[in-house]
């Protein structure tokens, strides 16, 4: 038969698989092909190529295929786990978060993990990718799969699969080892080559390869500070009785979401006073840098954190660095040719330490305002002047970045990093990616605050992601505190506002499948109203109706 592969007649077998016509082209990319997309839809390389396809090539260079690679490795470890322990009811490993490139995984019930375990884990996975075993997938009908991953001892897929609105769910099978992942798997073992596995801590560590260098591992970084907030946040979720989607919508449909709503805003905002009675005990501090990855809430913990500062005496006034943004005309460019709203450059420092300078100093100065629908600055007579007890609460993604802030004393400020960084799990072994939470608030406020649409935020997400692993993440540990953002209820209510925009992407669009991808993954959840949401939420400053100008 005959078929299109890059703009180029092919002609194949009728039975010829996408994998088979991989390795045909193969010499022609630069990195290992892991899926095929076929007249505008993604196909796994285990399926039958269809007669007058129009096929390239997804590798591990692209976010899909990158993602793809991930999933399978992890299901690569549980297999391994399973063998080594005997099968999956006593083999119980927790995917939980990420550190850097690393994936931290804790053990479950008694299994002790320790650098013998972890190196024999490490072994079994080598031996198992030698072997290029394949990955299968097959429909089960929903009842029979969880009736499958009962007898498995997988009482959360269990869980998740009671809100399963289709009649069907997708298992995967690696050599008789049966599980579910959210999305797609490479063909076989094989393609697993680029991994490292370290005791960690009172688990494990699984090394992998980004997208940048897809066939290198890198080094492990500590980071400690990210690691002991992330884990805090987990172990806060565990002792609620929330770990999953699927405990999350078992406490909507029992009722008790108004409860759990006001206790998690008391404690972030438990939290937010801790920091500002730091912030208040530490002498000579004028200037509180908070800095974040986008959509982390900045804007509102800064209003939050300012009305603790004033129980302390302090009389604080927030500022956006997002204000000292340059006009658009003059924005720096990325690689694709597209605005980088997030590098350094896109700031004009020069104003920024003059003006805070001019403040350290007593002066008078009038601030500006940026619109970001004209794309230009504006000034519109505010003015400030700072007293003994003033101090500013500064926003901005570059805040914890020395350069940013260059002519400003280091004993005069005080560091605070903000993030989403969400400990909530699909599942014990499908992790929600706390890039993904960032990118669906982001999609709801620049709806409705910004007049962009889905389809405009999605094409933009690659070039702020690659922004904040230059900008911020290098700078995290460097902060006084840090705070996490996530609210564990926030995804069952972005949902309402999120799907209507991810719809209105067509089949065609680049962001396409992006689209599909969020749409699929809200689906686990059961949406709820924003009614009993706080005024003074964080998730406000996305979905709308903040008591602060947001």
């Amino acid at each position: 038969m005959e078929v299109i592969v890059d703009g180029s007649v092919v002609f194949c077998e009728d039975d010829t698989t996408y994998g088979q016509l991989a390795q045909r082209v193969q010499k022609n990319y630069a990195h290992q092909i892991v899926l095929a997309v076929a007249n505008g839809k993604i196909k796994e390389m285990f399926k039958p190529v269809s007669a007058n396809a129009e096929v390239t090539f997804l590798t591990l260079a692209d976010r899909v295929g990158h993602d793809t690679y991930v999933r399978s490795v992890v299901m690569l470890l549980m297999k391994a786990a399973s063998d080594l322990m005997g099968g999956p009811q006593n083999a119980k490993l927790k995917l939980e978060f990420t550190v850097g490139r690393g994936f931290y995984c804790t053990p479950r019930e008694g299994l002790c993990v320790d650098d013998t375990f972890a190196a024999r884990l490490k072994q079994r996975m080598q031996e198992l990718a030698e072997q290029k075993l394949p990955f299968t997938k097959s429909a089960w009908p929903t009842d029979d799969a969880i009736a499958l991953f009962d007898r498995q001892g997988m009482s959360d897929k269990v869980q998740l699969f009671r809100y399963r609105r289709g009649s069907y769910i997708n298992v995967y099978c690696l050599d008789g080892y049966y599980d579910y992942y959210y999305g797609y798997m490479v063909p076989d073992t094989g393609y697993l080559r680029y991994f490292d596995v370290f005791s960690y801590r009172n688990g494990l560590m699984l090394m992998l390869p980004g997208m940048q260098e897809p066939e290198t591992v890198p080094v492990f970084e500590e980071r400690n500070k990210l690691f002991e907030t992330l884990d805090h946040s987990t172990r806060w979720g565990e002792r609620i009785g929330i770990d999953t989607v699927g405990d999350l919508n078992d406490k909507i449909c029992e009722g008790d979401l108004a409860e759990l709503i006001l206790v998690q805003e008391a404690l972030q905002e438990s939290r937010i006073g801790e920091i500002a009675s730091q912030i208040a005990s530490r002498q000579g501090v004028k200037f509180v840098m908070i800095a974040g990855p986008s959509s982390s809430g900045k804007t509102t913990f800064s209003h939050r954190l300012s009305i603790q500062l004033k129980t302390h005496g302090l009389i604080p006034h927030p500022i956006a660095v997002d204000n000292y943004f340059i006009n658009r005309d003059k924005t720096p460019k990325d690689a694709d040719g597209k605005y980088n709203f997030e590098c350094l450059e896109a700031i004009d420092v020069e104003q920024f330490n003059q003006d805070m300078s001019r403040l350290l100093c007593g002066e008078t100065v009038e601030l500006p305002t940026y619109n970001f629908k004209t794309g230009k600055r504006e000034y519109n007579g505010t003015y400030l002047q700072l007293g003994k007890d003033d101090i500013l609460v500064i926003e901005g993604i570059h805040g914890l970045n020395d350069k940013m802030s260059y002519s400003l004393p280091a004993e005069s400020k005080f560091k605070i990093y903000i993030s989403a960084l969400t400990c909530l799990n699909v599942d014990e072994h499908n992790r929600i990616s706390t890039a993904d939470g960032r990118l669906l608030r982001r999609m709801v406020r620049d709806a409705r605050t910004r007049g962009t649409n889905a389809r405009q935020t999605i094409a933009q997400w690659p070039s702020v992601r690659r922004g904040e692993e230059e900008n911020i993440f290098p700078y995290q540990e460097s902060a006084d505190a840090m705070f996490n953002s996530t609210l564990i209820y926030e995804l069952c209510v972005l949902k309402q506002y999120a799907e209507p925009l991810l719809y209105s992407i067509r089949r065609g669009d680049a962001e396409y499948f992006e689209a599909k991808r969020l749409l699929k993954f809200l689906d686990y959840f059961v949406g709820v109203s924003s009614d009993n949401i706080p005024y003074n939420s964080i998730v406000r400053e996305f979905v709308g109706g903040s008591c602060f100008r947001v």
